[in-house]
């Protein structure tokens, strides 16, 4: 699977693979909780560069991640494409390309939690609450010897 940079005509479909990954992972969200995302989501995808996905075979991306100061800020795969490799992929071009060593999960996704330990990620903090100030914990991660 080829990484590609996105491009500002990505952004409506990247906005959907989030939504979409959300709602099948992030079930300790409510409705208005993600409702409550969507304009911040909105700015961060306008703004945050670059951006990088795995495009299907009608040249639409269905995964994509955002790496910033060693951090991996986003990583989100379309659910019809969970399983499949895709995260391993971006998680991989991330380490080896863009010098990620960190990212940030909410502890309740547990989906996420597990995908990150399986990619060799530990556990060095905690924060009660998520970067919107929400009750939602975050773990801090890191790649050992890092």
């Amino acid at each position: 699977m080829p990484v590609d940079k996105v491009n500002e005509n990505d952004l409506p479909r990247l906005f959907d693979v989030w939504e979409q990954s959300v709602r099948a992972t992030h079930d300790f969200l409510s409705e208005e909780g993600i409702r409550d995302l969507v304009p911040l989501v909105r700015q961060i995808l306008q703004k945050f560069a670059p951006l990088y996905c795995l495009r299907d075979t009608a040249n639409q991306p269905f995964a994509f991640i955002g790496v910033a100061d060693g951090n991996i800020e986003m990583l989100f795969v379309h659910p019809e494409h969970r399983g499949g490799g895709a995260g391993r992929t971006l998680i991989h071009f991330a380490v080896s390309h863009l010098n990620a060593t960190k990212v940030d999960v909410n502890e309740q996704n547990h989906q996420a939690v597990g995908f990150y330990a399986r990619m060799g990620f530990r556990m060095v903090g905690r924060s009660e609450k998520d970067p919107f100030g929400q009750p939602y914990p975050l773990l801090h991660l890191a790649l050992p010897g890092k």
